[in-house]
């Protein structure tokens, strides 16, 4: 069965281009007291939408989808959701540097999907680890290969399984050190004119419409006896105030440390019993009088090394709107969403719902900076060295080596069958509890099935062609349809009909292996057969459309001989840039030899911005001409050509082969290393070129890992690789088989399931479970997905 996943506006319209300015500036902000004498100053990335923020009070244009929250627990926090009150296996080791570490293994159904697949959480002082491995009923799994694929090699002590039941409770601390599932706001009521934090501090009561405002975020609630999540308030002696706001969000539960509610004291002017708690909440919202004219809020005129993200919100009664700045310290990485343009929200749901998301990506986002990362690091460091010296006593009678993760070997004697399985029940006993206590603290990260908005995802599928009986090697849309190259049955075209059967526009005799249809310049471009019989074939899209509307013979290998570039013989892989502008740049890799290839007698149409071609022949080939042969050191596995700022002698093609990815100048063959992976067992699977603010970058992906690479301004032809402020990593949660862009995301498909993380910053979004996936084709604006169901 075939799905289509299509989103022309929400996925991939910005495939290749992308700016990290939506997410602000970074500024100097200094407060100066009535004197205009300077009292703080600091460095914040600041966020308002729109470079003006006079401009008109139109509200913007912006997509709903793009809306969501960022590493949702419920999709991290695995050790709750996967292995806790379920059988799985524990074991500690020590690495070759001596420090201990922890690895949990469980085998599971992905999500009830009838995916049987290996869990794996790798708990070390760095943060930890996680992985998905595929499960085969005929070879099992050793805790070295699971070790390996997270490229843990050497030991200075192997690992060992624990048997005692207890460890689970200490395996959920170390998991809860990743963050709260909870969270505690700030909200400061600040009334215009006001610059000083004292002033803010001291406002008793707010406005009629700051209440409104307070209304919209949560419910009132009275603080003595409160149950729920207090967020550090006294629900016992009214020490905090009498009431204030809360609500739940997605599964999460959200106090709000609101100035106005929180003890006022005449005699105080710091009001330092606010300032307690506002002043120690990681983000404050500070909802501030007056129109634009007045003066504006600024971070440095608050008082605290703690807030990290302060978010401004202005009401405008004309139009009823909130208008929304964002104030992040400079260390705080980028959290989305991104605001729109102009930030104004007339529809107030709305608004909420994306200040509450916006809130909660930016504490989560402030825990990675130094300061709490260093501090968490130390906590986690502590703890899992703490719970090693405690399991040290009990090794003997408590630990036990295995070499598979078979639950009894079938050889073993009865009695210890029957052991083992009492041990088990016990073990799932002991979970079973501590998850129940876990739910009933409101600690547990909560299922977005329940608590979740209903709203369409810019992902979703939907059927392109419910019955197709072959298996496909590759493909891609032409207009609304799709060309595939299948197994057995040549090529054929897939209408986006359900009535309308496929047509078959190749035999069998051509074995397709790699395509790519380019409708603006009428181009089909195919690699077919394989070894010393490889070639690329080129064809007019207008000739196979018009043979398949005139319902001419199915076109044979024999009739595609006037279509070949020849001297691509033993071609085994190929790349094309993605921007083509005027000129179409081809790379074909034949063993180590690097052939590149232009299309030359191209003009572009100025108005339509379609390439068209003087050419008159049925046959394209004499329109391209062969540039240069480039030699490497190794055949390459995977490769992308990168545009150069200007066009000339700096283009550059990235290759991956051995354990490194090169950078390889187009005009003189100079290779340079851009990246080296540092692992025993290397998996590329994709670089993608992608250009911020038109500067070039890659995303080199392999194994599980995902790297970002900025290659800065060239240097005459020698491109800039070096250590970039921009450049990150991050680790999928499964191996994928192939990697989309498709801006603002990222998506991983593996055989089972496709990872979607924002390009901005490697955070998980969503993982949508699909069984038996394969993926077919991505354009633009559209992904053709291959499922077999």
């Amino acid at each position: 069965m075939l799905f289509c996943s299509s989103a022309s506006e929400d996925l991939g319209c910005r495939r290749g281009e992308f700016s990290r300015k939506h997410y602000g500036s970074v500024e100097l902000l200094i407060s100066s007291d009535a004197d205009g004498a300077i009292q703080r100053a600091g460095r914040f990335r600041v966020e308002n939408g729109s470079i003006d923020e006079a401009s008109d009070y139109m509200p913007g244009t912006w997509r709903r989808t793009d809306v969501h929250l960022e590493n949702p627990e419920y999709h991290t926090r695995w050790y709750f959701k996967y292995f806790l009150g379920k059988v799985h296996q524990n074991y500690v080791g020590t690495d070759a540097e001596k420090n201990p570490f922890f690895l949990s293994v469980v085998l599971s159904d992905q999500n009830n999907q009838r995916v049987p697949q290996y869990r794996a959480i790798l708990w070390r002082k760095t943060g930890t680890l996680k992985i998905s491995l595929p499960y085969s009923p005929t070879k099992t799994l050793s805790v070295k290969s699971i070790l390996s694929a997270m490229n843990v090699d050497r030991f200075e002590k192997g690992p060992r399984e624990i048997l005692n039941p207890e460890i689970q409770k200490d395996l959920l601390v170390l998991e809860e050190q990743e963050g709260s599932v909870n969270f505690k706001f700030g909200v400061l009521y600040a009334k215009d004119g006001q610059l000083t934090d004292d002033e803010m501090f001291s406002n008793e009561s707010g406005s009629e419409n700051f209440n409104i405002f307070l209304n919209l975020l949560g419910d009132t609630i009275c603080l003595q006896g409160w149950a729920g999540y207090r967020g550090g308030l006294d629900t016992k002696n009214d020490t905090t105030g009498i009431n204030s706001i809360y609500t739940v969000y997605q599964g999460h539960e959200l106090m709000f440390h609101v100035s106005t509610m929180l003890p006022y004291s005449k005699e105080n002017k710091q009001q330092v019993e606010r300032k307690r708690h506002i002043g120690n909440d990681i983000v404050t919202i500070v909802f501030q009088e007056g129109d634009d004219a007045s003066p504006s809020f600024k971070p440095s005129m608050i008082r605290s090394h703690f807030t990290h993200i302060f978010a401004l919100v202005r009401y405008n009664s004309q139009n009823d709107s909130y208008r929304l700045k964002i104030f992040s310290e400079e260390s705080v990485p980028l959290f989305g969403p991104p605001l729109p343009s102009p930030p104004v929200f007339t529809d107030h749901q709305e608004f909420r719902d994306f200040l509450l998301v916006k809130l909660i990506n930016g504490e989560k986002a402030t825990l990675e900076t130094p300061t709490f990362a260093q501090k968490r690091q130390r906590t986690l460091d502590m703890l899992i060295r703490s719970l090693y010296q405690d399991l040290m006593p009990d090794m003997p009678k408590n630990m036990l080596n295995r070499r598979s993760f078979s639950d009894v070997l079938p050889e073993s004697p009865k009695s210890a069958r029957k052991k083992e399985e009492a041990r088990q029940a016990e073990f799932v006993r002991v979970g079973q509890a501590l998850k129940l206590k876990t739910i009933v603290r409101g600690d547990a990260p909560t299922s977005l099935v329940t608590t979740g908005l209903c709203r369409k995802e810019p992902w979703e599928s939907q059927s392109f062609c419910s019955s197709f009986p072959y298996d496909i090697v590759c493909g891609d849309s032409w207009g609304q349809s799709l060309l595939v190259a299948t197994d057995s049955a040549g090529v054929m075209l897939l209408e986006d009909s359900p009535t309308l059967p496929p047509v078959q526009v190749f035999d069998k005799t051509l074995t397709v292996k790699q395509m790519h249809v380019l409708e603006p310049q009428d181009l089909l471009i195919a690699r077919a057969d394989k070894g010393k019989d490889a070639r690329l074939y080129v064809y007019r899209l207008s000739t196979l459309k018009r043979g398949i509307e005139e319902r001419q013979l199915v076109r044979t290998k024999c009739d595609s001989r006037e279509n070949k570039l020849e001297k691509t013989k033993g071609c085994h892989l190929y790349s094309i840039n993605t921007h083509h502008g005027v000129e179409l740049r081809i790379v074909a890799a034949i063993r180590n030899k690097l052939l590149l290839i232009t299309r030359k007698q191209s003009r572009l149409d100025c108005l339509g911005s379609i390439a068209t071609v003087t050419g008159t022949t049925d046959s394209p080939v004499e329109e391209f001409q062969y540039i240069r042969e480039i030699c490497l050191c190794d055949s390459p596995v995977v490769m992308a050509l990168v545009d150069g700022p200007t066009g000339e002698n700096d283009h550059m093609i990235c290759v991956a082969y051995r354990h490194q990815f090169d950078l390889i100048n187009e005009s003189t063959g100079d290779a340079y290393r851009l990246h080296h992976v540092d692992s025993n067992r290397v998996n590329f699977v994709a670089a993608i070129d992608v250009y911020e603010d038109g500067e070039a970058g890659l995303l080199l992906c392999y194994n599980n890992i995902c790297v970002y690479k900025k290659v800065c301004p060239f240097n005459g032809a020698t491109p800039m690789i070096q250590p970039n402020t921009s450049d990150f990593h991050f680790s999928w949660n499964q191996m994928p088989n192939a990697i989309v862009c498709a801006f603002p995301y990222i998506l991983a498909f593996t055989t089972d399931s496709i990872e979607i993380r924002l390009v901005v910053n490697g955070n998980l979004v969503y993982t949508a479970v699909v069984p038996e996936l394969q993926l077919t084709a991505s354009r633009v604006s559209v992904l053709a997905i291959r499922f077999y169901l």
